[in-house]
């Protein structure tokens, strides 16, 4: 299943995430997706594991053009020239000539000057052919707004923390204003437990009682219902997984589809819980973090 962004290029809808993937693990992980079939992978400067994701698409036998590659841009990379270096450091690290998708890890906004900077490279990049597509991560409306004005390039994508507990209807409807393809990061609310409802609980999306009913009436686990319920809506999602039977699981997606009635339930799971970091706090310490050379 691909997806056409809004400049033309497809993009395949299901990703292989590698967010805390341990280098070690790394290149027998993106092996194993792409051994299951799939054809885009995401990974980041701040991973530090760029290099292991080209391994595993060198060892999958795979010819380049097969494999939809996107990155990201740290923040102590922001600036223009700096996110020309940028992208040098992650295509050597990757061992490709181009990049598929290249996008800027954070709005953040304590510096939003440097943002607009270095996503004027990422439009020098695309101009030059060294990238296909250029987005954003974590980008709120109003951090859209706000670079919109100071751009030519609209953001193809804008990847955000999107599950059923965490929906954010504003930012989808944001993107969708703007033709900007919403990229679900934690697509299945996989990176822990969230709390309760006002309550002092954990919930777990997983093993909510909603989602695991439409699973039982599929046949199907509870991530390929949250990942289904991603794709029916038009969203791109990037699963993360390091283990081969869950990575396998999470790409049998395509043969089932849900209801009006159960999109729908699952869409009244939202609470606004957010996880991840808040795009709004500048987080210093973190932002300063340097990304090795290649």
């Amino acid at each position: 299943m691909e997806i056409t962004l809004n400049n033309g290029v497809t993009m395949p809808a299901l990703g292989l995430g590698v967010f805390q993937s341990p280098p070690e693990q790394t290149t027998a992980a993106v092996e194993a997706a792409l051994s299951a079939g799939y054809r885009h992978i995401d990974t980041a400067a701040a991973y530090d594991n760029e290099r292991e994701v080209g391994d595993g698409v060198r060892r999958s036998g795979l010819d380049r053009s097969e494999v939809f590659i996107e990155t990201k841009v740290w923040v102590s990379d922001y600036g223009y020239d700096e996110t020309l270096h940028a992208w040098e450091k992650s295509a050597r690290k990757l061992g490709v000539d181009y990049l598929d998708l290249f996008i800027l890890h954070q709005p953040a906004p304590d510096r939003f000057e440097k943002t607009i900077a270095s996503y004027k490279a990422l439009e020098t990049l695309l101009g030059d052919g060294r990238v296909r597509a250029i987005g954003v991560s974590n980008f709120m409306p109003h951090h859209l707004e706000h670079l919109l004005a100071n751009v030519d390039v609209v953001p193809a994508v804008n990847q955000i923390e999107l599950h059923p507990f965490f929906a954010q209807p504003q930012v989808q409807a944001a993107n969708a204003e703007n033709r900007i393809l919403t990229q679900a990061w934690s697509p299945i609310g996989g990176i822990t437990f969230y709390p309760g409802f006002g309550e002092k609980l954990m919930r777990n999306v997983m093993e909510d009682p909603s989602i695991v009913a439409v699973a039982e009436a599929h046949g199907k686990s509870p991530a390929q219902v949250m990942l289904r319920w991603h794709l029916q809506q038009g969203r791109s999602a990037i699963p993360k997984s390091s283990t081969p039977g869950r990575i396998a699981e999470n790409f049998d997606v395509f043969d089932f589809e849900l209801t009006a009635d159960e999109l729908a339930r699952i869409d009244a799971l939202d609470r606004g819980l957010r996880h991840g970091p808040d795009p709004d706090v500048a987080r210093v310490a973190n932002f300063a973090r340097v990304i090795a050379e290649a």
